[in-house]
């Protein structure tokens, strides 16, 4: 298994840059959009008991890429992000978002003669992928929503363009939200049930990390925005535009992601091409669980399908 290629790809208009990834291969491209806390390293890319999510699609002959939205991993940090939060409108936001997916998009297709790539998108990210697979029906291939975030009715949420700039989140924040959907009586279902190598490789992402007390990557927090507006009524973009090939895949353990949430999407995708598949016994960050080969076999088995 070959580590990732790795480059700057410097968006229009200013003087930002994301990081994007691939581990090439001959066979239709598919191109990785990460959700609203972690980058594409420590997500598809990363490696438990030596195999990463990106090594299995690639040994199952798809040319993969990954990325990390600007404020995360490897790209660049906003200004603000260096500033205080409060006050601050939340950013990354969903169309800006959409636009780097657009950007990563266009460049995979001058990489690969016009081809249109596949897109994996993993909860939050769904959001910002489904703006730009609605917006751009002709740019997609096959689409995976895995624990795709839709719209609820849920009472009591802040304002979403009122919770600050940017924010941090720690080891012990992410172990708490893996976990919290497991029954308290099951095993653990993380690979790494205490996240020994995970945490110390998520905090690396940021270089002020150490600087928090306790130390804590920074994240924007345009993505918690556009979850909050979801969940109060309104989702960033309308599924009904979305006409690319569609999985919805996720944990039955997933909160994130109900039975009810995937019904829902199912009904409302445009798409005529859908379907729903739930991998018992896995939560929303099944990719970092020994669920992740019902995760690992759903994708490739919706991504290698003929057109229809």
């Amino acid at each position: 298994m070959a580590d990732s290629l790795e480059r700057q790809l410097k968006l229009a208009g200013g003087n930002n840059a994301v990081l994007l990834r691939r581990w090439p291969g001959a066979g239709d491209p598919v191109l990785y959009v990460h959700g609203a806390t972690f980058p594409s390293a420590l997500s598809v890319g990363y490696r438990l008991s030596g195999r990463s999510w990106a090594d299995d699609l690639n040994a199952r002959g798809f040319d993969v890429w990954g990325f990390d939205f600007i404020g995360f991993g490897g790209s660049t940090r906003p200004q603000q992000m260096a500033a205080p939060a409060a006050g601050v409108a939340p950013l990354g936001r969903a169309a800006e978002a959409a636009a780097q997916i657009g950007a990563v998009v266009d460049h995979i297709r001058r990489e690969r003669a016009g081809v249109r790539p596949h897109i994996v998108a993993h909860s939050w990210g769904t959001i910002a992928a489904g703006l730009f697979a609605g917006n751009h029906p002709g740019a997609v291939g096959r689409l995976v929503l895995f624990g795709p975030i839709v719209r609820r009715l849920v009472e009591g949420l802040p304002a979403a363009d009122r919770i600050g700039a940017w924010r941090t989140v720690s080891i012990a924040d992410q172990l708490t939200r893996f976990v919290e959907d497991v029954p308290p009586s099951h095993p653990p279902v993380l690979i790494e049930p205490d996240l020994a190598e995970w945490g110390p490789a998520y905090l690396s992402t940021d270089a002020d990390a150490f600087r928090q007390t306790p130390p804590a990557v920074r994240i924007p927090n345009g993505p918690q925005a556009d979850i909050i507006a979801a969940w109060s009524g309104q989702l960033a973009y309308d599924p009904g535009r979305v006409l690319a090939p569609a999985l919805i895949v996720h944990g039955a353990w997933d909160s994130l992601c109900r039975d009810d949430d995937a019904a829902w999407l199912t009904h409302a995708l445009g798409t005529a091409e859908k379907a729903d598949v739930v991998v018992p016994s896995a939560t929303h960050l099944m990719h970092l669980e020994h669920g992740r080969e019902g995760l690992f076999a759903a994708t490739a088995d919706w991504l290698a399908r003929s057109p229809s």
